[in-house]
């Protein structure tokens, strides 16, 4: 039998083929895809850092999580080893726990952005982080269900799109859940959604800034 720790024990294989390009590696693109994850996470520190002033244990604890997050793919992709498996779906299921635990507002979410939110701004953050989400699952679901396609002009590659095209999702995600956290939870601040590096830019990062906390009489 097998150890839990041994190269291929998972449950799991995805359409990219095993030690091709290396012969320790056993998903090569798969692997490396993931160090989307280790740019994500600074990313997200450094450019909102105003919050992170405010409310750095939310923030630190669900980009060190994203950390783990990358780290683990990366090992499972490297090992397929089942050990793996179950640090990469774990550290995903413990940083949604902790962003929900932290970030889910008193109020009910959707009624909030519905009856409070008018900023175009945050709508046009909202529409590029639901494209990115979109080709995400894409990628996700062409691996799995057309892999047979991809192997036959070999290009089996989609899941490593989806590492990338996920955090690149989070990296708007993020920002528009810290936006509703300070608006709802930090009544004496007002967001205000900044792009780096520029809004002329066709394609920006966007982050949140804070304004002066209001007088109070």
């Amino acid at each position: 039998m097998p150890s839990i720790f041994s190269y291929q024990s998972a449950e799991v294989d995805w359409c990219e083929s095993n030690f091709v390009r290396s012969a320790v590696i056993a998903e090569y693109y798969n692997t490396i895809s993931n160090v989307s994850f280790f740019i994500l996470s600074p990313a997200l520190l450094y450019l909102n850092r105003q919050y992170c002033q405010k409310r750095a244990v939310p923030l630190y604890f669900v980009s060190g999580l994203l950390l783990l997050v990358g780290l683990f793919s990366m090992y499972f992709h490297m090992t397929l080893s089942y050990v793996g498996q179950l640090l990469d779906e774990l550290s995903i299921l413990w940083t949604l726990a902790v962003a929900y635990s932290f970030w889910y507002p008193q109020c009910y979410f959707p009624k909030c952005i519905k009856t409070r939110c008018n900023d175009k701004r945050v709508h046009r953050m909202a529409a590029v982080m639901v494209m990115w989400w979109a080709l995400a699952i894409t990628s996700w679901i062409s691996d799995r269900w057309l892999c047979w396609l991809w192997q036959a002009i070999n290009f089996p590659y989609f899941h490593s799109f989806w590492h990338v095209l996920i955090a690149m999702s989070l990296l708007y995600c993020c920002p528009l859940v810290i936006y509703f956290n300070v608006s709802y939870e930090m009544p004496s601040f007002k967001p205000k959604l900044e792009y780096w590096p520029s809004d002329s830019w066709p394609v920006v990062v966007p982050y949140v800034t804070l304004e002066e906390p209001h007088k109070q009489c």
